[in-house]
């Protein structure tokens, strides 16, 4: 699979910026993640996931909204520690994260991906100062259509499995959201190296990402 997948590059634009009226105190939010995260799939940031929460946030506050990208293809809840060695974080209110599927791809055991995930999300929550944290779980790579079977339902198997711990760990705490990408089971709608997701699907997830930051009502488990 690694030899044949398409390999589609990280989007083009700002990894930074500011939207809605600037008045008052915006909120910040610092997404952290893989390929995903940084939109691969998609041509332009525009079209990728974190200005897309940014603006819908904006609108649903009413009120300026500030954001940060840090990610990078093949992350994985380890490597994203040496990622942030490398790019400083802004002070924030909210953190987002988007990460798993190179654990589940890495064969990376559910308690270190677990483990390494607490740690990260621990760390940032130090460095920015944010009190909020919304992840996402892992996507349905069981319906990868890059994956040929039974490889494909191996992975969907192994991510199932991240997902129900990364579930459980979630729910620990008042303050963390969970955002469920299982809806996102349509092969058709994919990005076409058929494993990233595509454009109407980005922001869809983007939408669900919003709702809950302005509602605080996440789903949990």
């Amino acid at each position: 699979m690694r030899r044949t997948v398409i390999r589609l590059p990280e989007p083009a634009g700002e990894r930074n910026g500011s939207v809605g009226e600037p008045s008052g105190q915006p909120l910040r939010l610092l997404f952290v993640g893989d390929s995903s995260a940084a939109g691969v799939g998609v041509e332009e940031q525009r079209f990728a996931l974190a200005p897309q929460v940014a603006s819908k946030l904006a609108a649903l506050r009413g009120s300026a909204v500030r954001w940060q990208l840090i990610a990078k293809t093949g992350a994985t809840t380890a490597s994203a520690m040496e990622l942030l060695d490398r790019t400083p974080a802004q002070q924030s209110d909210v953190l987002v994260f988007s990460l798993g599927t190179n654990d589940v791809t890495r064969q990376r055991s559910p308690e270190n991906f677990l483990r390494d995930y607490r740690r990260l999300v621990h760390r940032l929550q130090k460095e920015t100062g944010a009190k909020s944290v919304v992840i996402s779980g892992l996507p349905p790579l069981h319906i990868l259509p890059a994956a040929p079977q039974p490889l494909r339902w191996y992975l969907g198997q192994y991510a199932r499995r991240l997902d129900r711990d990364l579930r459980r760990w979630v729910a620990s705490s008042p303050t963390f959201g969970f955002v469920c990408l299982q809806w996102a089971a349509a092969p058709e709608h994919m990005a076409i190296d058929r494993y990233h997701p595509g454009a109407g699907q980005y922001l869809s997830w983007a939408q669900r990402i919003a709702e809950c930051v302005h509602t605080q009502t996440c789903e949990q488990v």
